[in-house]
């Protein structure tokens, strides 16, 4: 298992646009890969789990994914997180 602890640094936080983004991503791996914001797990893959997390600017979140591409998942879900989603 990988996971790394990221920050969520685009003003808007994470909306439709930036769920879907992940979700995207998330999908091009076969590992299991989730995020975590304080007790609540969603499943990356999910449009719908990402967006009910309601994270806003500054939060932080866990990204952990379990699998034969496990850093390649958590490393191309970190690196949206910091670019901001190339919403800035």
């Amino acid at each position: 298992m990988k996971e790394k602890i990221i920050t969520v640094r685009n003003r808007a936080g994470i909306h439709a646009r930036p769920a879907a983004l992940i979700a995207q991503a998330a999908n091009k791996f076969t590992s299991e890969v989730m995020l975590e914001k304080d007790d609540i797990t969603v499943n990356a893959k999910s449009i719908m789990g990402v967006i009910t997390m309601a994270a806003g600017y500054d939060t932080q979140i866990i990204v952990r994914a379990e699998g034969k591409d496990e850093e390649e998942a958590v490393d191309a879900l970190c690196n949206l997180f910091e670019n901001k989603f190339e919403e800035e």
